[in-house]
């Protein structure tokens, strides 16, 4: 059947800011796809702990006052979020992110933030996998395609429907479907088991890297330097 037809799970985080090793989880959604059909989800809204820069709140909506009257405190939310993501990646089940390298690092700097066990230590020592980034993917296997590559893009690119773009829920069940559209776009995305995708995702996420790497430098900024981890960068602290 291939990997796009099983059990995938939507992951997505709308934050305070762009960094990802210093905003702040706002919401955050898993939705379980499978077939390209939700079948089941669960949504976080969390206080920050921190006020939301007014052009965040422009992008997803949520305001200081909801967030810090009804959203719960960041380190459960955090925690509830790695916890679950973690049962997923213990069972084998994929877990989509678009741009994994930013909600995942991002919910790594939480975790570390709040003193909690870091995903790694909560998966006995290895890295969270098997991950699906349609932004990696897509980048590979359709490299020369123009235009943006953000998910509202990206998803009419591949015929998705995205009706609340920046809602968490949206974006985490868009991402599933935009995997499962690469996939029978493209079947040698299919044909790679889940594990196998992965390893292949850290390469094309290095490459990546290291090509926009040299096109910066070529355009005159000589110390330009593009972050080649994947699905999680370092966090310093």
């Amino acid at each position: 059947m291939g990997w796009h037809r099983e059990l995938l799970i939507g992951f997505d985080l709308e934050t305070t800011g762009t960094d990802p090793r210093e905003a702040r989880i706002v919401t955050g959604a898993l939705v379980e796809v499978k077939g390209g059909e939700p079948i089941g989800r669960r949504e976080w809204l969390a206080d920050p702990g921190i006020p939301i820069p007014q052009e965040a709140v422009d992008v997803h909506g949520i305001t200081n006052e909801r967030a810090t009257s009804e959203g719960r405190p960041a380190d459960r939310v955090a925690d509830e979020l790695a916890r679950a993501l973690t049962g997923y990646w213990l069972e084998g089940v994929p877990v989509v992110a678009y741009n994994a390298a930013f909600d995942l690092t991002l919910l790594a700097a939480e975790l570390q933030r709040h003193g909690l066990p870091s995903l790694r230590e909560r998966l006995g020592g290895i890295g969270p996998a098997p991950v699906v980034d349609p932004y990696t993917i897509d980048r590979s296997v359709d490299r020369y395609r123009k235009g943006k590559r953000n998910l509202e893009a990206v998803c009419t690119e591949y015929g998705i429907a995205l009706d609340a773009a920046h809602d968490a829920t949206a974006d985490a069940l868009a991402a599933a479907r935009v995997a499962c559209a690469i996939a029978e776009r493209h079947p040698k995305v299919a044909a790679l088991g889940p594990a196998a995708l992965h390893v292949k995702q850290i390469e094309w996420y290095a490459e990546w890297a290291a090509d926009f790497q040299e096109f910066l430098r070529r355009k005159g900024d000589s110390g330009a330097v593009v972050e080649s981890e994947w699905p999680v960068r370092e966090i310093l602290g």
